[in-house]
Order: C-alpha cells, then structure tokens, then sequence
C-alpha cells in the first residue's frame, strides 16, 4: 500500500480520482463496522451469563485495574517525552490547516456527555447516535437596568456514530441478569450465543478480502497527502516524540507487563495478533477491527470464549493507551508552540483529562481530535491550535490505534491468567452438572427395573 501510494503520487490525481481509488478500501470499512454492533452486544451478553457474577466482578476488576495502570503509563511516558525532545520549541512555522472544524466543549459538560451517553434512552437510536451537549446563546435582562447578559445554556444535541459505551453498559447488564435466571435464561443465552458463532464465521470471510482493503486504505492516504517534506520539516518532531512513546508502550512496557504476570514471552503472544494489528494500522478504528481481534485471540493465542467475550468488546470502547498518550503529547506540543511554561500542577490535569478523555474516545477513526478540545480547556490552552497537529493526525492516528489494540489483547492474556482458578471451578461445576444430567435417565430406568421386578415377585405362580 505504502510503495502503491508512492508511486501514485507523481501522477497528481484530482480529489475525485483518490475518492474512487479508495472505494476498495472504504468497503472493508464499512464490512468491519456492519459487524461492530452486533458482535459487540452478542458477546458481551454471552460473556457475561456464562460467567457467574462472582467470577465476572473479579474478573471486571481485574480489567478495569489494568486499563486504569496501563492508561496512565502511557500519559506518563508521552509526558516525559515531550518534556525531553521538545518539539514545539523555535519560531511558530507549523502550517495551520483548518480542513476540519472542531467545536469546543467545555470539560465539564463533556464528563457529564460521558456519563449520559452510558444510560441511552433508546437503544435503537444508540445504535447510530451519541448525545453531544450543543450550546444555545441566549441574551435576557439583568434587575430594572437594562443590562443584557449574553449567556451559553448546555441544550441537548447528537452526534452521529454508535454509542458503544451505551451498548457495552446495557449489555453488560443484560447478560448478568440472564446469567442470574439460570435454567430459565438458557434460551436466551442459546441465541446470543449462535448469533455471536455466525458473526465470526462472517468475519472469517471478510478477512480473506481485508489485504485487498488495507492495500488500499493506505495508498490513497499517502496520494491524499499534501507537501510530505513541509510537513515533514515542521511537525517532524512532533511525529517523532509520538512514535517514540508509542513505541515505548507497546514494544517495552506491554510486553513487560504480560511477561510479569504470566511469565510466558510477550513476543509470541503479540505474533498471534499480527493479522490484527494490521487491520488497526489500515483501518484506524479500534472497533472496526474488534472482530479480527476475536478471532487472532480465540484461535491463534487460545485465550479463553468467555474472557475474550467480556475484555474486548469493553477495552475497544474505554481503554485507549494510545489515545492517551497522543493526547498529552499533543497538549504539551501546542504549549510550547505557543512559548508557555506550564507549571506540575496543569501537567498533573493535562495528565488526568488525557486519561478521562481517552476513556470518550470513539473507536473510530481521527475521534482522539475532538476529546483533545477537552484536555485543552482543562488547562487553557487555544483550541484553534488543534489544526497545527491535522496535517500528520491521520498517519499518528493510525499508530495509536495499533497501540490501542495491543493493549486490549494484552489486557486480555494477563486476565484471563489471573482468573485461572474462577474458570477452573466454573468448568468442575458445569462438568459435574452435565455428569448429573446424565445420570438422570440411568437412575430412572434402574427404578422401572427395579419396581417390575417387585411387582413380578409379588404375583402368585
């Protein structure tokens, strides 16, 4: 894909052609995200019902403990770096290009945006929308002067794309109450349980096209992109301190990380994902490549149904390392672009909105650049100087989101490790139920037999 764009680049094709030369690859886009929802509400039901809700509390803490670790070593890390490399030190040269318009929300109402979007009141529309806080000016008159005050009031408002955070919540709900109904809930469990099985086998037919697709994905972005040596002169260290902390996140402390708690080696593990992390590469979207992650996981590295189930679906919607990282990277950047010296303090919330805003992030492509408003504000910055960093965000964007899903199936190998003995004692109970089952009809007939022949005993000759 990358020589295929090179070498399409001499030929300065028009707007329209690049468009039709990605067709390909927007196909295996919109293949991925037709499977998005249903694979993660399926999973996430039969993850968790098959799951007691002891093991899947565990099991969820578990989780979210290594998410909250993992996020904030990578804000740490992004933080050390741009503070050693400073990029945005020297004359402000960077290219300001506003092909995107970002509108500014204040931190507060986008915590509150996060916390709505977690309880839908209808769960069709979360399928295809999110709840966004608009602001509506209104101007009233203050006492019996008159004094006008023009004031911003938070009104209601959406945004288009899934709000999987709303969908993971309900599901996971879901399917704790169809784990409680035992016997009573298996027909329900039966269902999500085929319609998750038939998912995958779809995915295992989309991927035999996804090399086609990525090929392509990546060739018109590099024929898309504008004067490489401008960009590459201004914003080069820039890019280079967010692929160093990237690298560093995911090739050094990842890898330690699952080396500690499992001692198996990280790298033969992270060989079994290879498949999916191309697919992060090309399709920038955590989510799109949710069901290739099942599958690398489930068959490749032989990591438990019923952990995959419930870590990936809830990793591809709140743990974003890369995001993170990237985020406060970028704050810190435009900072010293604009000769500011921020105090450990506005470090210290530059470093807590990044993590809190990187759990917001859709996981869809370039949806780090609107969370970035929020860390921003959070520390006064100008959010206008977002469009310095939109000249190189695609390629970055690509990056962070292979770090996002390294760290998700990492996440996955260490829990499902750690919940070893939960699994255990989940499979002696299912495997002496099922002993019992069996058992049922061989004690029936043994009573039959026993009861004809008291009955024969009985009768005179």
């Amino acid at each position: 894909g990358v020589m295929l764009g090179f070498a399409l680049r001499p030929h300065n094709l028009t707007l329209r052609e690049i468009k039709y030369f990605a067709f390909p690859g927007e196909l295996l886009m919109r293949m991925l995200q037709m499977l998005v929802l249903p694979l993660i509400v399926s999973s996430l039901v039969t993850g968790i019902s098959s799951l007691d809700s002891k093991a899947s509390g565990k099991m969820g803490m578990r989780a979210v403990g290594y998410y909250m670790v993992t996020t904030l070593i990578a804000v740490f890390i992004g933080i050390v770096i741009v503070i050693v490399i400073k990029p945005g030190k020297g004359h402000r040269d960077s290219p300001v290009a506003s092909s995107s318009t970002i509108e500014p929300v204040q931190a507060a109402d986008a915590f509150l945006d996060l916390i709505r979007n977690m309880f839908p009141p209808n769960l069709v529309e979360a399928c295809f929308k999110q709840y966004k806080t608009v602001y509506k000016k209104t101007i009233h008159t203050k006492n019996v002067t008159v004094e006008t005050v023009v004031e911003m009031i938070p009104v209601s408002g959406s945004s288009n794309g899934v709000n999987a955070l709303g969908l993971v919540v309900f599901s996971m709900c879901f399917g704790l109450v169809i784990g409680s109904m035992k016997q009573q809930g298996q027909a329900l469990r039966d269902f999500f349980d085929c319609l998750n099985e038939a998912i995958m086998r779809l995915v295992a037919i989309i991927i035999w096209y996804a090399p086609v697709g990525i090929l392509f994905l990546i060739a018109a972005k590099i024929v898309e992109m504008k004067n490489l040596a401008e960009v590459g002169g201004q914003l080069g260290m820039y890019t280079v301190s967010v692929i160093v902390g990237l690298l560093i996140h995911g090739l050094f402390v990842l890898p330690l990380l699952y080396f500690l708690v499992t001692r198996k080696n990280p790298y033969t593990f992270m060989a079994g994902l290879l498949q999916a992390l191309i697919t992060a590469l090309g399709t920038s979207s955590s989510s799109a490549t949710l069901p290739i992650t099942f599958r690398c996981l489930e068959e490749n590295n032989r990591v438990d149904k019923r952990v995959t189930r419930f870590i990936l679906p809830v990793g591809a919607t709140i743990n974003m390392d890369g995001t993170a990282l990237y985020e406060a990277v970028a704050a810190i950047f435009i900072a010293q672009v604009n000769d500011m010296e921020l105090n450990f303090g506005q470090i210290l919330t530059i470093s807590i909105t990044a993590t809190a805003a990187s759990i917001g992030a859709a996981g869809i492509p370039q949806a780090g650049l609107v969370t970035m408003v929020i860390v921003l504000t959070s520390v006064g910055l100008p959010t206008e100087d977002i469009t310095l960093i939109i000249a190189v965000d695609w390629f970055l964007d690509r990056l962070r989101t292979t770090t996002n899903v390294l760290g998700d199936s990492i996440g996955a190998g260490i829990v499902e490790h750690l919940s070893r003995q939960e699994l255990q004692s989940q499979d002696v109970e299912v495997g002496n139920s099922v002993i019992e089952e069996n058992e049922k009809p061989y004690q029936l007939i043994c009573q039959k037999n026993d009861s004809v022949k008291h009955r024969n005993s009985e009768t005179p000759m």
